[in-house]
């Protein structure tokens, strides 16, 4: 293939989320033709899975600048101050009314998983001239199994959608697997639709990233007006410092205050937390799961009946 033809070939973007349509904006804006393929039927799906969530940052940091260029040649104006948007709002406001612009529009491939991604003509063992090959994309979307050529592949399909095992070493430590009915990972909707999951019940959030604060902080609510409901958190490390964040001087003040709270919470003894607890094993027990640590010297968290990771 010459290069003149190689070039009218499109990048190939995995995900349609922000840094996806964001990428396909940005290229679009060059001239360069796109794929967007996402498995999902809705662009920014993971953000629907807690669109409840109030995020960090406002509205002028979430809208990509070549996209805003996009919504306002389509005549569709999108918020550019310092209120702090949902995930939801992100995807109603923002997302959906980008996807829908003519520029982007015709190249979105919603309901398009991408199993795997080769070089045209090269298989494992056969390497020289491979990185001047064209990509191959194997997706499987509801007319069945296809393959797309691409010059180019930008996977922005993040993490949110494959979450770390219980595990210190990613991987699934024994007895997780057939305690998957009782794990939840992310962040549920605490305070709404999975209130009656937890109200009354001994919860177990593992992990001191700022979703387990926001998960930490609402459980403590739920157990303001359903007193039964006990909240245990385990850390892995000792040192909660960089969670709790830099306060009032924050540089996102939203942040900053879920940090205070947070702090607030743990000072004044709501909740059971274990510092240093990297989980070992989940197994059941009379009330429901033991989970215990990889520190011998540790006493195993008992009762638990649901857990949030």
């Amino acid at each position: 293939m010459t290069p003149s033809a190689k070039s009218q070939l499109p990048v190939a973007i995995i995900g349609a989320g922000p840094i996806g349509l964001a990428a396909a904006a940005h290229l679009t804006a060059y001239g360069l033709p796109v794929e967007v393929f996402d498995a999902a039927d809705r662009v920014g799906a993971n953000l629907l899975g807690y669109r409840h969530v109030r995020l960090f940052s406002p509205w002028r940091w979430n809208v990509d600048g070549a996209a805003r260029a996009l919504l306002t040649d389509s005549g569709h104006q999108v918020a550019d101050d310092d209120r702090l948007p949902t995930a939801g709002e992100l995807v109603d406001e923002y997302l959906e009314p980008l996807a829908r612009t003519p520029a982007l529009a015709p190249h979105l491939r919603l309901g398009s998983r991408v199993l795997a991604v080769s070089r045209a003509g090269f298989d494992k063992l056969r390497t020289a001239g491979r990185e001047g090959a064209d990509f191959v994309l194997r997706v499987l979307d509801r007319d069945g199994l296809h393959e797309r050529r691409a010059s180019a592949v930008v996977d922005a399909t993040g993490t949110w959608g494959q979450p770390n095992p219980l595990g210190i070493h990613g991987l699934p430590v024994p007895g997780e697997s057939s305690a998957q009915a009782r794990i939840t990972h992310g962040m549920p909707d605490i305070a709404g639709r999975d209130r009656a999951r937890y109200a009354g019940r001994h919860v177990l959030v593992v992990g001191a990233g700022h979703s387990a604060a926001g998960n930490l902080l609402a459980l403590a609510e739920l157990a303001a007006v359903q007193p039964r409901t006990r909240i245990t958190w385990a850390v892995r490390g000792r040192d909660l410092r960089r969670l709790f964040g830099g306060g009032a001087l924050d540089q996102l003040p939203a942040r900053g205050e879920l940090g205070m709270r947070l702090r607030a919470l743990v000072d004044a003894g709501r909740l059971d937390l274990r510092l240093g607890f990297g989980v070992a094993a989940v197994m059941p027990d009379a009330a429901g799961l033991r989970v215990e640590a990889f520190d011998p010297t540790l006493a195993p968290i008992e009762g638990v009946e649901e857990i949030i990771a």
